[in-house]
C-alpha cells in the first residue's frame, strides 16, 4: 500500500521542499503518493479562520485534498476540524512552526491524530536579527539608507551628536533568557559587549556562567545602553514596555523588539522617542500588524522598522522542512514524536 502525503507549503517553506524531504526520509514506508498545495502567502496575508489562527489557504480546499491521506506536513495551511473530519485515514500532522496555531489541536486530539511541531526552529535567525537591529539603529544604517534612497548624501551623520555607540562598548540589557535570549548573549559577548539579563524564571547562576550578569529589571533599565526584549507573551508580560518602563531606561538609550508586538505599548514608545528620552528603536513586530501606514513611529529617522522578518532565512525554511519530515518518520517508525502538541494522541506503545 502507498503512503499518501499532503505537502502544503507556500513561497517560504515550499511544497516542493516538503515533498523532496518526504522522498528522502519516508521511502522506507512504501511507495509514496505526494499531493502538493501552495498557498499565496506571503503575497497574501495569513489570517484567522474556522477556529485556527495565522493560517493561509482555504480550509475547504485543504479538506478535499486531505481526504484519504495518511500524513499532512504543512507550514501555514488551515488544518481545521473540518479537515480532520475529512481525513479519516490521517495518522499524523507535521507542522513546521514553533507554535502550530494554524492547526485545531482539540480536533486533532479528538481524532486521535498527533501533531508534531518545531519549537525554536528560528532561534538562530531571530537572534542574529536582533543584533542586526541593534547595529542598524545605533549606527544610522536605516536613516542613512533612507536618505540615499531619497537622493540625499547625508554627511550629517558624522556629527558627534548623531553618531552612535559600537556594540562592543555597550552594556546591552536582555529581558528574557530563553533559547533566543541565550543565543543573543553568545553573539553579543563575541562583540565584546557587557550583557545584562533580567529573567525571574531562570536561575541566575545559569546566566552568570554564560558570561552575562543576572540583574533586577530596574538596574537593567537604568544601566543598559541598549534594551532588547526576548520575553514570552503572557498575561503578565503583555504591555510590559509601557511609559513607566521607558521612563526608567537610561537617557539616550536604544530599544529593540523582535519578540512580540503585544509586549509594547506603542504610543508610550512613540512618546519616549518623540521627547528625545530614547535615542532610537529597532522594531520587527507590532501591535497590530501591520501598523497603520501613517503611524508617527514609522517616520522617525532613528527608528528601523521591518515587517516581522526575523525568522525569514533560507536555513529556517529548509531546516524546518527537513526536521518536520524527520519527526513524521520517527512517528511512523516508533510511535513517538520529539515535540508533540497533543501527547495524549500518541499511541501507548510503539508501532
Amino acid at each position: 500500500m502507498s503512503l499518501r502525503i499532503l505537502c502544503a507549503g507556500d513561497s517560504f517553506i515550499t511544497a516542493d521542499d516538503l515533498a523532496d524531504q518526504c522522498r528522502q526520509q519516508l521511502a522506507e514506508f512504501g511507495p509514496l503518493e505526494l499531493i502538493t498545495h501552495v498557498s499565496r502567502w506571503p503575497d497574501e496575508p495569513m489570517g484567522d479562520v474556522d477556529g485556527v489562527r495565522e493560517a493561509a489557504g482555504d480550509p475547504a480546499e485543504i479538506a478535499v485534498l486531505a481526504a484519504d491521506v495518511d500524513v499532512i506536513v504543512t507550514h501555514l495551511a488551515p488544518i481545521t476540524a473540518a479537515v480532520f473530519e475529512s481525513a479519516g485515514k490521517l495518522r499524523v500532522v507535521g507542522s513546521t512552526r514553533g507554535g502550530p496555531v494554524n492547526i485545531d489541536i482539540a480536533a486533532a486530539t479528538e481524532a486521535g491524530v498527533p501533531v508534531a511541531f518545531l519549537p525554536g526552529r528560528n532561534l538562530s535567525a531571530a537572534a542574529e536579527f536582533a543584533v542586526g537591529l541593534m547595529i542598524a539603529v545605533t549606527r544610522n544604517i536605516g536613516a542613512g539608507s533612507r536618505g540615499l534612497a531619497d537622493g540625499r548624501w547625508e554627511g550629517k551623520y558624522y556629527r558627534y551628536a548623531l553618531t552612535g555607540p559600537e556594540i562592543g562598548h555597550c552594556a546591552v540589557g536582555l529581558i528574557g533568557y530563553g533559547a533566543i535570549g541565550a543565543h543573543v548573549t553568545r553573539l553579543l559577548l563575541a562583540f565584546g559587549a557587557k550583557v545584562l539579563v533580567y529573567d525571574p524564571y531562570t536561575d541566575a547562576s545559569k546566566i552568570d556562567s554564560a558570561g552575562a550578569r543576572s540583574v533586577a529589571l530596574d538596574e537593567l533599565l537604568a544601566t543598559a545602553d541598549i534594551v532588547s526584549l526576548h520575553a514570552r507573551l503572557t498575561p503578565e508580560t503583555t504591555g510590559m514596555a509601557d511609559a513607566t518602563f521607558f521612563a526608567a531606561m537610561k537617557p539616550g538609550s536604544f530599544f529593540i523588539n523582535n519578540a512580540r508586538g503585544e509586549l509594547v505599548r506603542t504610543d508610550d514608545l512613540t512618546a519616549a522617542l518623540t521627547s528625545g528620552h530614547l535615542a532610537g528603536a529597532g522594531l520587527d513586530v507590532f501591535d497590530p500588524e501591520p501598523p497603520p501606514a501613517d503611524h508617527p513611529l514609522l517616520a522617525m529617522p532613528r527608528v528601523v522598522a521591518t515587517p516581522h522578518l526575523a525568522g525569514a532565512s533560507q536555513h529556517v525554511a529548509h531546516h524546518s522542512a527537513e526536521t518536520v519530515v524527520g519527526q513524521v518518520a520517527l512517528f511512523l517508525r516508533t510511535g513517538t514524536i520529539a515535540h508533540c502538541a497533543n501527547p495524549s494522541a500518541l499511541p501507548v506503545a510503539s508501532v
